[in-house]
């Protein structure tokens, strides 16, 4: 049996943490071609994505997806967001959370059992790595 990462716990308890502290929840997703957001919005390859209730509609932070509805410029999306893409979890006010090293799953599909595009052979998965953020 293959052991269960424990970034997604993480990121839960970090998002959890600042709703309860009164903080603002912030993502920094890796894009790739299985990552669904707004493209317009993407720098350098990343993407910092606000994730508080009050941002969101539907939020979902599985063991192997973040998914949810945002709107961007007025316009609502459908956000999908492989967790082994987050690169990072934090609060937007005072910038402490985690961070990790964003990593590619072999055999990897999308939130509807899709491959991903491309054709080329994806790396096993690694272990995150944690470091704090200040």
């Amino acid at each position: 049996m293959a052991e269960l990462s424990t970034k997604p716990y993480l990121i839960r308890a970090l998002h959890q943490w600042c709703v309860d502290s009164g903080y603002t929840p912030q993502l920094l997703v890796a894009v790739d071609s299985r990552t669904r957001v707004p493209m317009a919005y993407v720098k350098d390859g990343q993407i910092v994505m606000n994730i508080s209730d009050g941002a969101t509609r539907n939020l979902m932070l599985d063991n192997d997806w973040i998914q949810f509805s945002a709107r961007f410029g007025g316009v609502s999306h459908e956000i999908s967001i492989p967790v082994d893409r987050v690169a990072a979890i934090f609060a937007r006010e005072n910038g402490q959370g985690l961070h990790f090293e964003p990593t590619e799953s072999a055999g990897a599909t999308g939130p509807d059992d899709s491959p991903p595009s491309g054709g080329t052979p994806v790396p096993p998965k690694a272990k995150p790595t944690l470091k704090v953020v200040k």
